[in-house]
């Protein structure tokens, strides 16, 4: 029983490490979806300190509650908007 535990064990862990590599975030960035098509941004954490971006936190929290349809945090703003925001952002 316990060969069979540590094969299941080993296959499990192989899954989520194959999983992992194919939506990596990396350290200090978050991943969130944007837009109709729900496009994928990956921005720094430090974003959300600034106003604008918890302004879209706030929107997204009125919308959605913490039940993301993407299983992560979901703007419901535009890419468009989304893009000018960060853009600002990227500029401080």
């Amino acid at each position: 029983m316990g060969f069979r535990f540590a094969a299941i064990r080993r296959a499990s862990f192989t899954a989520r490490k194959a999983a992992s590599k194919s939506v990596e975030v990396p350290k200090g960035y978050l991943a969130v979806y944007v837009g109709e098509k729900q496009k994928r941004f990956m921005i720094p954490i430090s974003y959300l300190n600034q106003p604008s971006f918890q302004d879209l936190l706030g929107q997204a929290e009125e919308e959605f509650g913490y039940d993301h349809p993407m299983g992560g945090l979901t703007i419901p703003c535009s890419e468009d908007i989304f893009q000018h925001i960060t853009s600002h952002l990227n500029g401080q």
